[in-house]
């Protein structure tokens, strides 16, 4: 299963009761943090996740709204003993970026591995899940994430008996690709059935409508998507500005036929987004106006 929380849900800056732009998502007991703006602690903290399991952080642009919490979170996690290293992804200039903001953030426990984003979309694999970085159209270089929880085949007794598989290899293929056994090599297709379906969120904020978001909120169990106006009549606002409006949102939630829609990043002009959730609803029926604390957990379907 796959937790997912929003931890802070304004943009631009910080309003009453919302938080900027952060979310957290975790697997396993591991930890993938997307954005970390201004307050983000402190909506951790409430939400009661800690700071020490976060492995990854992913930033998905430069602008203060959606990173200005960083320095202090990383402060956090060295001070609640986290000694692992802890992976950022971002767009290029992230090394640059995150040098400078631990000028407030010096001598921290841990290794800081930066991976920049070099192209249009790429792929990161790690235990058990993989997140996928993907170009969006803003105003500055920035992306989406996505991430995939993919799930093996069940294990098929007939097909392992047909392929003369040793039962003492059995178990070991069911949770590795390849087993060396006896002089002989066996491979987890040989006693598998096909791919069942996993589990896939996508995090995307800060941008216009474009392709890259539809492929790849694409059947997604759960799609956050920025929401920064909700008024159907501020659509040229939001094409001025980059953003997008709540129906804009939803038509891609339809579009890629995903099973569920959070709005996130509200402007601050907008204190009751709720008075606007008909727009995107008309669209996109199974759509929630996101609220900092907001969470879930996503779980497979049995076949």
């Amino acid at each position: 299963m796959l937790d997912v929380c929003l931890l802070g849900t304004g943009g631009t800056m910080p309003v009453k009761n919302r938080w900027l732009s952060s979310a957290i998502f975790r697997y396993n007991g591991r930890c993938i943090l997307t954005d970390c703006g201004e307050g983000t602690q402190i909506a951790l903290k409430a939400a009661l996740f800690t700071f020490k399991p976060i492995d990854v952080i992913c930033l998905t642009h430069f602008h203060a709204d959606h990173v200005s919490g960083l320095p202090g979170m990383l402060l956090s996690m060295g001070n609640e003993g986290r000694t692992e290293p802890v992976l950022i992804i971002g767009p290029r200039g992230t090394r640059k970026v995150v040098s400078a903001l631990r000028i407030i953030a010096p001598g921290l426990p841990f290794e800081i591995e930066i991976a920049e984003i070099e192209n249009d979309e790429e792929t990161y694999f790690f235990d058990g899940f993989n997140i996928t970085a993907f170009r969006v159209k803003h105003s500055v270089e920035c992306y989406g994430y996505r991430i995939d929880v993919p799930r093996a085949g069940k294990f098929d007794v007939e097909k392992a008996n047909a392929n003369a598989v040793p039962m003492k290899v059995w178990g070991l293929l069911q949770k590795e690709d390849t087993v060396s056994f006896e002089g002989k090599t066996y491979t987890s297709d040989m006693v598998l059935g096909s791919p069942r379906a996993g589990l896939r969120a996508v995090f995307c904020t800060d941008t216009r409508p474009c392709e890259s978001i539809i492929r790849n909120c694409n059947g997604a169990d759960l799609a956050v998507l920025e929401g920064m106006y909700g008024d159907a009549e501020k659509s040229d606002k939001a094409k001025t500005a980059m953003h997008m409006t709540f129906s804009e949102a939803a038509s891609i939630a339809n579009s890629a036929q995903c099973k569920s829609l959070w709005l996130t990043h509200f402007s601050p002009s907008m204190p009751e987004p709720g008075q606007y959730l008909c727009e995107a609803a008309s669209v996109f029926p199974n759509v929630q106006i996101g609220f900092d604390g907001m969470r879930t957990c996503l779980r497979f379907y049995e076949e």
